[in-house]
């Protein structure tokens, strides 16, 4: 849609690369990659100042990174429920807090339908996505100058289910409906995409 974009990636550099080529190809103006752990407070500053360095500022801000360990909770390791913890909440409030300055619109923070809806099984997962949303319209009030919602896709087919589930372009479809203006939202809100597409899996 004519966006510059920073495109940030944990481990695979040529997942990032392809991704950024394939941005290219499609008639993006300007687009880079830069390297985020959004578990480590000296990875999220690099990212920041390598962005406010290329472009100054954001119009825009998503919050994406997930991970989820399927099992029942009295057998999930500490390692396991520090690491959903850390990066599906903690990394997102975190990552949110040093690019407050500089986002002048919206901030998208992908929660999932287990943060509406619990499942056994997933407790630390839904616990995290229930802690986005509070912590999505928390923010909404702190920040009336900012549009900031939650995006509850439900299975989207990437790595971290084997690729089974609602196609990610379906997802990031909704994503730009919403920042077009075409599905209109209140600050603070949620996108259901399950609703808006009509398709529940």
């Amino acid at each position: 849609e004519g966006c510059r974009l920073v495109l940030t990636y944990y481990r695979n550099k040529e997942g990032a690369l392809g991704t950024l080529r394939n941005c290219r190809k499609n008639g993006t103006p300007r687009a880079i990659i830069v390297q985020l752990d959004v578990k480590n407070s000296r990875s999220i500053k690099a990212a920041f100042r390598k962005t406010k360095a290329e472009f100054k500022t954001t119009a825009i801000l998503i919050n994406n990174a997930g991970v989820n360990v399927i099992k029942p909770f009295a057998k999930q390791t500490e390692k396991e429920i520090d690491e959903q913890l850390h990066t599906n909440l903690g990394g997102l409030m975190h990552v949110t807090q040093a690019f407050l300055p500089i986002v002048k619109n919206v901030i998208i923070n992908v929660a999932s339908r287990a943060g509406k809806v619990a499942y056994s099984g997933m407790a630390p997962y839904c616990a995290t996505k229930f802690g986005v949303r509070g912590f999505t319209q928390s923010l909404a009030k702190e920040y009336p100058r900012l549009k900031i919602i939650s995006l509850n896709p439900g299975r989207i087919a990437t790595r971290m289910v084997d690729f089974k589930g609602r196609p990610p372009a379906e997802v990031a479809e909704v994503v730009v409906r919403v920042l077009e203006g075409v599905l209109k939202v209140k600050s603070g809100g949620d996108v259901d995409v399950w609703k808006v597409t009509g398709r529940q899996r």
